[in-house]
């Protein structure tokens, strides 16, 4: 090797060993037959799928007074798992009433048929077609959640969901479905300037093309699964279930204080519910101790 040569060699090494920090990890490999979920992970070079160490997910039981959104959505996710036609799904309406919990509830339930959960945030369903290659032709049968779903009509991640859900030629593959939450029905927002754009034609009303554009995207999920507030004698009934589940007791001073934290919360929900219970029943706690 003549000495250009190597002072061109020694070089590049020194260049590499400079850049070698700065580079993503290599992605790591997914024991998929013993992991439940992953979140993707993506950094401005590269995105990978990191599994989740403690999984978050209520009991199939403990999600109570939406028994006709549980049986809906149970019945797509058994379709799902027997390898049978089954539908993405959006779940909508009030925040609390347990919409991210009943997907999540899904996955212990039907683990031992091969379902897995991989977690992605709004931002990042712009990398869905990197994310759908890792999972296509595995033997699992996967969902991809993405909790709180709404979109700006600018936002890069909506066209890559939009293709996903129903409007590209590859479409996903029959081992993946998405399930999203949101509070919002047609999840980009709608404007009255937008109803000044309709135009009437023989006596017929016609939207906008920007209107049908945002109506599109809700439309392509093939299940609509509505939540609404519970009203009192629910919201008691679920502040029971997860007082009794966390080993305390009902008793009636239990039910006047979980209105009261309602009252001062805004609002009856699920979640307002199980945060009162773990609040009760440590305070219970508490007072047990210093006896």
């Amino acid at each position: 090797m003549n000495t250009g040569l190597e002072a061109f060699v020694a070089r590049a090494e020194a260049l590499l060993a400079r850049l070698e920090p700065l580079l993503p990890p290599a992605p790591p490999t997914v024991d998929w037959s013993a992991t439940l979920a992953c979140r993707w992970r993506r950094t401005p070079l590269a995105g990978w799928l990191e599994p989740v160490r403690v999984l978050n997910c209520p009991p199939w039981a403990s999600l109570r007074h939406i028994d006709e959104q549980k049986a809906t959505l149970d019945r797509n996710t058994r379709q799902f798992v027997s390898g049978l036609p089954a539908n993405n799904a959006l779940l909508t309406g009030s925040r609390g009433c347990g919409k991210s919990s009943l997907i999540k509830a899904l996955l212990p339930r039907y683990a031992k048929q091969g379902l897995r959960l991989v977690e992605v945030d709004k931002a990042d369903l712009i990398d869905l077609p990197h994310i759908v290659e890792r999972l296509a032709g595995l033997p699992q049968r996967f969902v991809l959640f993405t909790d709180d779903l709404s979109f700006e009509a600018d936002e890069p991640a909506y066209k890559p969901l939009k293709a996903a859900l129903d409007g590209s030629v590859a479409g996903l593959p029959d081992n993946v479905l998405i399930y999203a939450t949101s509070n919002r029905r047609h999840l980009i927002p709608e404007y009255f300037a937008e109803n000044a754009a309709t135009r009437h034609q023989g006596g017929e009303v016609r939207p906008a093309d920007s209107t049908e554009e945002k109506l599109s995207l809700s439309d392509r999920f093939g299940l609509l699964l509505t939540f609404y507030p519970f009203d009192q004698d629910a919201y008691l009934d679920i502040v029971a279930a997860w007082v009794e589940a966390l080993g305390g007791r009902v008793t009636a001073e239990m039910r006047e204080a979980a209105l009261q934290w309602a009252i001062q919360r805004g609002g009856r929900s699920g979640r307002i519910a199980r945060q009162f219970a773990a609040d009760w029943v440590g305070r219970q706690g508490l007072r047990g101790r210093k006896r």
